[in-house]
């Protein structure tokens, strides 16, 4: 994958939008829109940006829980395991 097939002008976009629509949902690879030869946005498919909203999601999760161990803030299986079992009794 070749991203300087993925930068196109704002001209482009502004000609092309059914175009673009169809490209970036058939090949789900994002295009760069540049105005007067900058980057100025990312246009994606819904779908490929909920899947980058959850992978980020997971990568803060864990480095949640990598800060977790570092500070010594762990519990046991079995520890985790009561603490549900007496919260699903309430």
């Amino acid at each position: 994958m070749q991203i300087i097939n993925d930068i196109k002008p704002v001209t482009y976009l502004k000609s092309r939008a059914a175009d673009v629509l169809k490209q970036i949902n058939e090949t789900h690879r994002p295009m760069i829109i540049t105005q007067n030869g900058e980057a100025k946005a990312v246009i994606q498919d819904p779908k490929s940006y909920d899947d980058m909203k959850n992978a980020i999601s997971l990568l803060k999760l864990l480095s949640f829980a990598e800060e977790d161990i570092k500070n010594g803030n762990i519990h046991s299986e079995e520890d985790v395991f009561s603490s549900v079992e007496e919260l699903l009794k309430k």
